[in-house]
């Protein structure tokens, strides 16, 4: 049996990777899926199954998939599961970064969060959830380098630290970020409960 992560984000990819350590486990990609399903959940746990329902759908394998996003307080929630297109489809990444700064030069709040939903689906259908929070602020200019496909590190910096995301390590990241959380206890559930060996 293989498990399969449900994502083509090559930065996502790799934070799994490292997080996930010393699991197997496999990309979409490597399983011969080269196509997304399109994220329209209203939620990021719905687009999480989504993902991973669509991929057991695609190999008849154990899947999990995830979605994230950034959640401004001042901004009532936004971009949330819009993080990856609210700056129009298709945009780069430096393009959210001034995209997301300019629609926050008004507020002196800066208070946001990152979160994260990990779905994991099992061929014969059943489902669990895994969650990650982490809350922030939001910084004035981009601190740091952006990393693959996840460009909102160089402007949020957790509480409690003077750096922002991507000022980091990718071990200081993954101890605290919302992805590390979540995928940490996802770890935990999948070693701890023996369901099939990877």
């Amino acid at each position: 049996m293989k498990l399969i992560f449900a994502s083509h984000n090559k930065g996502k990819i790799i934070e799994m990777h490292k997080i996930m350590a010393p699991l197997a486990i496999l990309s979409a990609e490597e399983v011969g899926v080269f196509t997304d399903v399109v994220e329209d959940g209203t939620t990021f746990a719905e687009n999480a199954l989504k993902k991973a329902k669509w991929l057991v759908e695609k190999t008849g394998e154990w899947a999990f998939g995830d979605d994230s996003g950034l959640c401004i307080e001042a901004l009532h929630g936004l971009p949330g599961v819009h993080s990856k297109r609210w700056s129009g489809e298709n945009k780069s990444d430096e393009r959210l970064v001034d995209f997301t700064l300019d629609k926050m030069k008004e507020f002196t709040d800066r208070r946001a969060f990152f979160q994260t939903d990990v779905a994991l689906v099992a061929p014969d259908g059943r489902e669990w959830f895994f969650s990650g929070q982490v809350k922030g602020v939001i910084t004035a200019a981009p601190r740091g380098l952006i990393r693959d496909h996840l460009p909102y590190d160089v402007i949020f910096q957790p509480n409690g630290y003077n750096q922002t995301f991507a000022e980091m390590s990718h071990e200081e990241k993954n101890f605290l970020s919302h992805r590390g959380l979540a995928f940490t206890q996802l770890k935990k559930f999948l070693m701890e409960s023996k369901l099939f060996n990877i």
